[in-house]
């Protein structure tokens, strides 16, 4: 489980799926363990659709982490409001690394299409 620390907004907690993502989950735990997401933006958020963040490098969706990138641990769970799914860059299936996007409603069209790694329990 991670804690997205919010301001007046309020804080999103998550709860990881190790049983989906392993290795996924494990890096997203080892950088919230050293801090890499304290006070990161979500740099996109599109109405009706998701928020992304997890970009701690440069704030603006170009940067990753220091850890290698992640093949895909594509699973069955559906993407539906409150799921967290780890982007990716350029159509690159085995490119996650460290920013992750939340649900806003369901998407169908991401379905194995991107690795689900958690979902929001609360916030």
């Amino acid at each position: 489980m991670i804690e997205v620390a919010g301001d007046a907004n309020g804080t999103i907690v998550i709860d990881l799926l190790a049983d989906v993502a392993p290795q996924h989950m494990a890096q997203i735990t080892a950088l919230a363990s050293e801090g890499a997401y304290d006070n990161v933006v979500f740099h996109r958020v599109i109405d009706g659709f998701m928020a992304q963040t997890g970009d701690g490098q440069n704030n603006d969706g170009t940067g990753g982490s220091k850890y290698p990138d992640l093949k895909a641990e594509f699973s069955s769970v559906p993407f539906r409001r409150g799921i967290v799914g780890m982007a990716r860059k350029g159509g690159n299936n085995n490119s996650a690394n460290s920013q992750f996007f939340i649900m806003f409603a369901e998407q169908s069209s991401l379905n194995n299409q991107y690795t689900v790694v958690g979902e929001v329990i609360s916030g």
